[in-house]
């Protein structure tokens, strides 16, 4: 075949799902060039119940990043478009950065600092740091997009991306994002500064920010063709929040380990208000979603 019989390109460049991936490309990071010296100082700086605090939260986020790198394949084998796919591949490979970025943590910084202060080495996936409704939450993600491989109707496409990209990544993990990002900032005085993870979570947080708008993006087409009513969104993720409630504060764990910082009430509100912002852009016409450029800066 010459050069003239072969097909032309079939790349959409103008719609969302390519320039997801093209901001992708262009943010790249690599966990390992994070620095993480002035953590590990500061870190002994951290009272007890704080540095107890700052491993459950460490080890609900690592373990959150390895469930859904785990659980997104059926998304990418129902999605026909290949613009979806490359995508995909992205999200797939920023959730398995993400799952590296706080393994390391937990080893360089964590480990360390348990050694220094004369401390058994705790893995991040002991039991203690997790509850019911925290793994109840995930195994009604991995389900919703299990289903997606026997059942794929819209209805459960608009399930899945209420359960993954809504909920998880846009309550759970983005909330919690934001809190140890002030607890931990600069503008924290009770706390040491952990400029290593105030930074890795910068750039974690803008990765998420562009998986949370391809997935308002597919649930804003599902709602203006029709083909999903608005309502069950709404119903999918009143179900979802109680147990991202619960998953935080339900034992009282974290706020009785986590010292300074945000208060409970203070996420609650931005999480609210995030969503409720979001839950417009979705499903009113007159709405849009921010462009790609302008999710990845917001959420960071």
């Amino acid at each position: 075949m010459s050069a003239d019989e072969l097909p032309a390109m079939q790349l959409d460049t103008t719609i969302r799902p390519h320039n997801y991936y093209r901001n992708a490309v262009k943010k790249h990071w690599d966990p390992h060039e994070v620095d993480l010296e002035a953590d590990r100082k500061g870190a002994s700086e951290l009272s007890e119940p704080a540095f107890q605090g700052l491993k459950r939260s460490l080890a609900l986020f690592g373990a959150g990043e390895e469930s859904v790198t785990e659980d997104l394949a059926p998304l990418a084998v129902v999605l026909e478009d290949i613009e979806d796919q490359m995508f995909l591949t992205t999200q797939l490979y920023e959730e398995s950065k993400h799952v590296d970025f706080f393994d390391r943590y937990w080893r360089e910084v964590v480990h360390t600092e348990e050694e220094r202060r004369g401390q058994e080495l705790s893995p991040p996936t002991d039991e203690r740091w997790f509850n019911d409704p925290y793994d109840e939450l995930f195994e009604r993600n991995e389900r919703a997009m299990a289903r997606l491989l026997d059942d794929d109707t819209p209805e459960n496409r608009a399930r899945a991306h209420c359960h993954y990209h809504l909920t998880i990544e846009g309550i759970l993990a983005q909330t919690g994002y934001y809190g140890l990002t002030l607890a931990y900032g600069e503008n924290e005085p009770e706390l040491p500064d952990l400029p290593g993870l105030v930074e890795g979570l910068k750039l974690v947080r803008s990765d998420e920010g562009r998986h949370v708008g391809f997935g308002m993006a597919k649930l804003k087409s599902l709602v203006s063709s029709g083909a999903v009513d608005p309502d069950l969104l709404r119903e999918t993720v009143d179900e979802l929040v109680p147990l991202v409630q619960e998953s935080l504060t339900g034992d009282g764990r974290a706020s009785a380990e986590s010292g300074p910082g945000p208060s409970p009430s203070d996420l609650a509100d931005y999480a609210y208000t995030k969503h409720e912002q979001r839950m417009r852009q979705i499903t009113t016409a007159s709405e849009k979603i921010p462009d790609v450029e302008e999710l990845t800066e917001l959420e960071a």
